[in-house]
């Protein structure tokens, strides 16, 4: 059967949106929203983010902190294009994620390398919704009929399992749901500043990332710290070497921004002079984002308004997920 294109991907809200995120996902999102007009689905996981611990004060907060930063990336902006509104907005999809259960072996979410690694991390809150985290995903993703799904290399286990369901749900009550594809992005994930043989994550500490929207003296102190001390020249077979990965992220960085004229000068300096090369990334860095930064801000002068936002969106998502939810009661015998 023959599905229409339909691009469906979350956003989880466990912190401030930083470089890694935009490189590894969100540019690409652009480039598909433009790519395929109104079939594109984008939600903030507020319903997954409650596998961890957390304060609800700060979690609202920060809800209105990401929607302002993906708007402002033109994500979502025009609702004609994209929809963009909180997980939690479509409650149908708790209801699919339960059906979605039943047909979905124990030992499926067990083999989760994600539900190992969160399970290892947060030995004190191994909940249910740690294991079933991935079904509720595949609800996301299958309620709006997702066949092309975003991701980073380390979601692509989840969208498999996704797959299995969705098969599994149609051998049992007929042909319902698309078996949904991986988009992969080609960038490399990009490391974190003060552990560059890491991947940039919030998880290692504020001074470990650069936040879209922050400012350019905070960049520059950030940047600053990555460490530089190894000894030697500049050389391909040097930038493989451990000692060697600030170094490497660095100039990384530089072809990420497409400074490749400046990267050639730099090393064309021998030695290559560090601190000059960190206030050059840094400048980079925050030259692209400059006008990022002055949307979000105009955004956050209205907080009420992005939650209206959101909440528009997710009547526009209610219904689809209903029309969804009719078929599944319909075949599985609810109705």
């Amino acid at each position: 059967m023959q599905y229409p294109t339909t691009i469906v991907t979350g956003f989880q809200p466990t912190g401030r949106m930083h470089l890694g995120n935009w490189a590894g996902g969100l540019r690409q999102l652009q480039k598909l929203q433009a790519d395929h007009p109104g079939q594109c689905q984008f939600f903030i996981a507020d319903y997954h983010a409650m596998t961890v611990e957390y304060s609800p004060v700060e979690r609202r907060e920060l809800f209105v902190d990401i929607a302002a930063d993906i708007l402002a990336l033109g994500l979502g902006a025009d609702p004609k294009v994209a929809n963009l509104f909180m997980q939690s907005y479509v409650p149908e999809v708790t209801e699919l994620a339960w059906i979605l259960n039943t047909v979905t072996p124990i030992s499926e979410m067990e083999r989760m390398t994600q539900y190992k690694d969160k399970a290892a991390r947060h030995v004190q809150n191994i909940n249910l919704g740690l294991l079933a985290y991935p079904v509720l995903q595949a609800a996301d993703i299958l309620i709006f009929g997702g066949t092309h799904v975003p991701v980073g290399q380390d979601q692509v286990q989840h969208v498999e399992a996704t797959r299995v369901i969705a098969r599994s749900f149609n051998h049992r009550f007929g042909e319902t749901f698309p078996e949904p594809k991986a988009v992969l992005n080609a960038t490399p994930k990009i490391r974190s500043l003060v552990e560059p043989d890491k991947k940039m994550s919030k998880s290692h500490g504020p001074k470990s990332y650069i936040a879209l929207s922050d400012e350019p003296e905070e960049i520059l102190d950030k940047v600053k710290r990555v460490p530089t001390e190894a000894s030697g020249l500049v050389t391909p077979e040097n930038l493989q070497k451990p000692e060697f990965a600030g170094v490497a992220l660095l100039l990384d960085l530089m072809d990420l921004f497409g400074a490749t004229e400046e990267k050639r000068a730099v090393l064309a300096e021998s030695p290559v002079k560090y601190g000059n090369l960190k206030k050059l990334v840094a400048k980079i860095i925050s030259d692209y984002f400059a006008e990022h930064r002055a949307r979000k801000a105009e955004l956050l002068k209205d907080r009420f308004a992005i939650s209206e936002r959101l909440e528009a969106a997710g009547r526009r998502a209610r219904v689809i997920a209903e029309r969804t939810m009719e078929d599944v009661r319909r075949k599985t015998g609810l109705r």
